[in-house]
């Protein structure tokens, strides 16, 4: 079955490439650029959005990480990644609360969008701060999002949860570093990571006037 990757290793196509390290399929890897080739006819004929990642499976596309966990998991059942029937409820609740509500705040709060309280309905996440309490909680629930067991939900949660560390878009709190401790040092994610860091743009070095 042929499995094909578009992606930019500075792009959420790193959630992608840890799902696809995860499942241990074969897949070939397009990288994009954000200034030609992202945007060209041969790709927004893939993802008129212009946007990566994107996976091609047998001619079928998917886009958006939560998707393509979602569909890799189910797809490649081997894996052992897709919901048992008890994990079910938690594992869709958390990874579109990850897709939703806490992209869509720390979008905003990175952007310096402010949500007035008496507009707070209106919005998904409600107000900054009772998304990212929601979240602790769902983190602190269980071992993994889902459950006692680490699922793609925990791909997508985690790296989420990983880059809002890192980049201070969430604030630090022992639960999220307990749980990131529980899942970053898995071997795909491991991997994933060195891949993608080894296709970063090289920095010319500094040289003296």
């Amino acid at each position: 079955m042929a499995l094909t990757f578009y992606t930019n290793p500075m792009s959420r196509g790193r959630i992608a490439r840890w799902m696809l390290e995860e499942i241990g399929q074969p897949y070939e890897t397009v990288l994009l650029d954000y200034a030609d080739t992202m945007k060209g006819a041969d790709y927004l004929a893939i993802n008129p959005m212009g946007k990566v990642p994107a996976i091609v499976h047998d001619g079928r596309t998917v886009t958006e990480c939560a998707a393509i966990c979602a569909y890799l998991a189910e797809t490649f059942p081997d894996a052992g990644l897709a919901p048992t029937a008890d994990e079910r409820a938690d594992y869709y609740r958390w990874m579109f609360f990850a897709a939703g509500p806490v992209e869509a705040g720390v979008i905003d709060r990175s952007l310096g969008v402010e949500i007035p309280a008496d507009k707070q309905m209106m919005v998904g996440y409600g107000s900054f701060d009772q998304m990212v309490d929601t979240l602790e909680k769902a983190v602190s629930a269980h071992e993994y999002i889902a459950g006692d067991r680490f699922t793609a939900a925990d791909v997508y949660v985690g790296s989420h949860v990983g880059w809002g560390v890192n980049f201070g878009t969430l604030p630090k709190r022992d639960a999220f570093d307990a749980y990131l401790g529980r899942i970053m040092g898995r071997p795909a994610a491991v991997r994933a990571a060195e891949i993608d860091d080894a296709l970063m743009p090289k920095q010319e070095p500094a040289t003296a006037d």
